[in-house]
Parts: C-alpha cells; structure tokens; sequence
C-alpha cells in the first residue's frame, strides 16, 4: 500500500493519499526506464553538424605537380584530406538519431517512474490546485512553504491549465505538466512531484480500466 501526504497551496498537510502500488505498476523495471530515457535524450539530440569533404570544398581538381620526377612525394588536388584547406577524409553529415520503443512499453515506464516517486517519498498530492489569475508570488510562496523552493519541482496538473503554466514558468526548476502529457524522462529528470490529486485520481481510474479489458478479453 502507496500513501502520500496531501497538501494545501499553503503548504499544510490535509491528510494521506493511499492506493494500492500494482493500481500503477507491478513493479519497477530499472532497464526499461533506462531504455525509455535514452530514446527520449536521443529524440532531442540535433543531428544538424556538418563539415565539408573533399568534394564540397573549393579548389582545382588539377594535379599540383607531375607524378614523378620532382624528388617530392606524390601529390594529388589541392582539396585532399592530407593538405590544410583541404576537405574531412570522414565529415560529419545531418543524421536523425531519433527512434521510438513500442507505445506500451513507453506508457508502462511512465507508470513505473510515477510509482517510483511516490516508493521513494518524493511526491506529494495537492489538494485544488487552482488559480484565478497569473500570479508568480502565489506558486513561489508555495513552494517556498512545502520546502521545495531549492529542488527540482514537477507539477502535474489535473488537465491543461494555462494560469498555473504562466504562475510557474519564471520559477527555477520548476515545470508544469498536465498529467496526460507526463513522461518517464520529465518525471525521473525532476527530484519531486507535486500532482493534482484528480490527476492521480485520473491515472489510477485509466489502469483500472485498461486492466478490466484485459481480463474480459
């Protein structure tokens, strides 16, 4: 059994958030969240370097002197790799370094970094987390009251919410995410989790439902 404090935008504790760990995950699968982090950094790495090989480079394809003869060693173009000015023997060309796992192995190592956050008490669940207007002060103050104001701070909102993304985005290490859009990298990149509890709430009804459907089948 799971349990989490609760939290008020005052920083207050209101209670505990418990649910069952298998409602997330049966288990915690270290190489595939290390598998699932690495196709997520390989997505954001830009391939886009390039250096020029002999052929791009500008200059006569003329040979410089004759073959023999000279008392010099053989020479060829002016834009050979061997010569200064001359183009890369192997240049760098763009490449695409992305690829993509498979659909369920990603959702399964997204549950698995939730369910980890949550074993090693590193998430909290917020009790109406909502805002009527922009206001950077209110979430700073938050965090400042749940001692999170010098950490690594993920906040998973119940649904997309533009007032609480604005309130949050000049803030230090401080990300907001709706919880359909959360990931193993975004969840296992932050040190905490501050999660909307209809959003948890949301999670757990969606495994239960997968579940169901499983069974039936």
């Amino acid at each position: 059994m799971i349990s989490a404090p609760v939290v008020n935008m005052s920083g207050s504790e209101v209670g505990r958030y418990e649910f069952d760990a298998v409602e997330l995950a049966t288990d915690v699968n270290r190489q595939l969240l290390h598998d699932v982090v690495v196709m997520y950094e390989s997505c954001r790495r830009v391939g886009t370097v390039r250096t020029k090989s002999r052929g791009m480079v500008a200059g006569s394809t003329r040979k410089l002197y004759r073959q023999k003869g000279t008392g010099r060693a053989r020479a060829g173009a002016l834009r050979t790799p061997v010569r200064r000015g001359g183009g890369h023997a192997f240049g760098k060309v763009p490449r695409d370094y992305s690829y993509r796992l498979p659909r369920k192995a990603v959702r399964k190592a997204t549950r698995m970094a939730l369910l980890s956050k949550f074993q090693d008490d590193q998430a909290r669940v917020i009790d109406g987390l909502s805002l009527d207007a922009p206001a950077t002060k209110v979430v700073a103050g938050m965090m400042r009251a749940l001692g999170l104001d010098q950490a690594s701070v993920l906040v998973a909102t119940a649904s997309y919410d533009a007032v609480v993304w604005k309130s949050a985005r000049n803030i230090p290490f401080v990300r907001v995410l709706p919880v359909s859009d959360l990931n193993a990298w975004d969840l296992l990149r932050h040190r905490h989790l501050l999660i909307a509890r209809e959003g948890i709430d949301t999670i757990r009804s969606e495994q239960g439902t997968a579940a169901a459907v499983v069974s039936s089948a």
